[in-house]
């Protein structure tokens, strides 16, 4: 199986490098070719905008949509999208890296998400949610938060991961992938944030590399969430009762 991880972390040290780096070497040591993009490391240009686009499709108006559909078409992506998009089309699951930053992921994720999901070339009016570009792969989220395990959940005081991560799962389901059941890893302080003894907080993060190793081997085995598709709606995208 192909594997492709997109890291989004500005810090080489960072616990969620050393999650890339071990979710890396333990998928090549079970024999799947695995591939990295590491946005920071390569100077993504997270910021859509006409400077992107040499051949235009209207020089006076930048609309995104519009310059993506005509780029697609005339094979006039950004290199860096280009690259980017190649990557997906070879890989039968998306592994998506990042710490929780306000409640969603960084900028620069966000961002590689407007640039690379790009219109007319991996979505349209009919290609898209199970009918999209990659059906028939599968996505998965790996993402670090600060806090405790037992402060998020409906109502809880660092809020809900499933309401959270909603929106970055409805569109890996928009462009027809089939989203997998997040890996959270909780607890994971911060320079100059305490919240437990240094020696607890090491052997408790080399437990959770272990256990996203674990996850990552019954890859397999995961059930992907449940998300509505084209025969859940009327003509006019409400939901059938």
């Amino acid at each position: 199986m192909h594997i492709h991880i997109v890291h989004a972390h500005p810090e080489k040290t960072s616990y969620n490098n050393a999650l890339t780096e071990a979710a890396f070497e333990h998928l090549a040591h079970a024999g799947h070719n695995v591939t990295k993009s590491d946005l920071y490391l390569e100077q993504f240009d997270p910021v859509e905008r006409g400077a992107h686009y040499k051949n235009r499709a209207d020089r006076d108006v930048f609309a995104a949509l519009n310059e993506q559909r005509h780029a697609s078409g005339n094979d006039t992506l950004p290199i860096d999208v280009h690259r980017e998009i190649e990557s997906l089309r070879s890989a039968d699951l998306l592994v998506l890296q990042f710490p929780l930053w306000w409640h969603g992921p960084p900028a620069i994720l966000k961002g590689w998400m407007d640039r690379v999901f790009v219109n007319g070339g991996l979505f349209s009016s009919r290609m898209r949610y199970d009918t999209g570009y990659f059906s028939g792969k599968r996505a998965l989220v790996s993402v670090t938060t600060g806090a405790p395990q037992k402060a998020f959940g409906p109502g809880c005081r660092g809020g809900d991961f499933e309401v959270m991560l909603w929106p970055l799962h409805y569109s890996l389901h928009y462009t027809g992938y089939s989203v997998l059941r997040p890996f959270v890893s909780y607890g994971i302080q911060g320079h100059g944030y305490s919240y437990e003894r240094e020696d607890s907080l090491r052997v408790r993060l080399k437990q959770n590399l272990s256990a996203c190793r674990g996850y990552l081997s019954k890859i397999d085995e995961i059930e992907p969430l449940k998300f509505p598709g084209w025969s859940d709606w009327d003509e006019d995208g409400r939901a059938l009762t």
